[in-house]
């Protein structure tokens, strides 16, 4: 079935202007008082938006006041060292949504004037903003009846609307987006859009959603059939895969600690981290001359002193930490430097060596 006859069919003999009502009535009623909320700028929008995508609104709220603070403007970021946006993003993890954002603030500042584009296809084009991203801004700051379809948006209308399609696939999304465009209000498209987000986040759940309270429950036919557990449709991920790693806290004869920055590209790219030894290649006992190989010194190993696991969405880093000390050599990778114990703390590092850096002995 095509998609537009497929939408069609999903709306067959449903309530739209009911469903729209009583969603949008009662955002404006019950609606959390967030800090991006406050108005409708389309940069604090933009700025919730990427950093809300698969992290807690409890999470992203401090985040985002601190970031708003040293950036209060596109200005202010496009103006910034990428090392310090990554700081001030330090722990909020998927930092490349922090470079994609500057990046496309950089180029706003440069060919807008610093004025957020209001045209669909302008803002589709700059780096990171995607569907998702683009409907969130277009609709809550702009006003415009454009969909923003993410995971809690497609829950709930999965259940509204007994949407038997896996949305793990792609283009079941684009499914969910010819829904919303047909069921948006065109009256005030920002609290439709911000409503459906709202209902997911904190009464259509995941688990155990809270029907009894749900202010659509007339129109979901998932509810009238109790099956509203059963939706979402969601084919299971694929399995994570395991990484051993020897984390080191190498220290200099003047008790300073090595560090290194990770490269430009990839996985937490830029940020910087204790060195790493992949023990899939590298037997513990062989780390010494691995380290040597990789940076020029040698080393004495001392004992591991603890275990820290860190939960990436495709993979696992199983890390063992162990002090190490400098005997000699000369440092000759350019990435890394030896810096002092209080230094190491104005670095961005990620939240796994972070866990490696409470170990640190200052």
């Amino acid at each position: 079935m095509k998609k537009q006859d497929k939408v069609q069919f999903l709306l067959e003999n449903f309530n739209r202007q009911a469903f729209r009502n009583q969603l949008i009535d009662w955002f404006k009623r019950e609606q959390r008082n967030l800090p991006w909320r406050e108005n409708q700028d389309p940069y604090r929008v933009w700025v919730s938006e990427i950093m809300l995508q698969q992290t807690r609104v409890d999470t992203v709220i401090p985040y985002f006041n601190n970031f708003l603070t040293k950036f209060p403007t596109p200005k202010a970021l496009a103006e910034a060292e990428e090392q310090e946006v990554l700081k001030a993003w330090e722990g909020l993890g998927y930092y490349s949504r922090a470079r994609n954002l500057q990046n496309a603030v950089r180029e706003v500042v440069e060919n807008y004037g610093g004025i957020v584009p209001e045209d669909k296809e302008e803002l589709g084009q700059l780096k990171g903003v995607g569907p998702y991203t683009k409907g969130a801004i277009l609709s809550i700051a702009y006003d415009q009846p454009e969909p923003a379809v993410d995971g809690n948006v497609m829950r709930v209308l999965s259940r509204i609307l007994d949407v038997e399609d896996d949305i793990a696939k792609a283009k079941t999304r684009i499914l969910f987006e010819g829904l919303v465009e047909e069921l948006i209000s065109t009256e005030d498209p920002s609290s439709f859009n911000q409503g459906l987000m709202e209902l997911g986040a904190i009464v259509c759940t995941p688990k155990s959603p809270s029907c009894l309270l749900c202010p659509v429950q007339s129109e979901c036919r998932a509810f009238h059939q109790g099956i509203e557990t059963e939706r979402p449709i969601k084919s299971s991920k694929k399995k994570q895969r395991k990484q051993p790693y020897a984390a080191l806290l190498i220290e200099d004869t003047e008790g300073n600690v090595l560090i290194e920055k990770r490269p430009d590209q990839g996985l937490l790219a830029s940020l910087w981290q204790y060195p790493m030894v992949p023990l899939t290649d590298v037997d513990k006992k062989d780390i010494p001359s691995y380290v040597y190989g990789e940076y020029g010194v040698e080393i004495e190993l001392g004992h591991g002193i603890d275990r820290v696991r860190h939960v990436f969405s495709h993979l696992i880093w199983d890390m063992e930490i162990y002090y190490a000390k400098v005997r000699k050599g000369s440092l000759d990778r350019k990435s890394a430097k030896f810096v002092s114990p209080s230094e190491v703390t104005s670095y961005p590092f990620p939240v796994s060596h972070q866990k490696v850096h409470k170990h640190l002995r200052l």
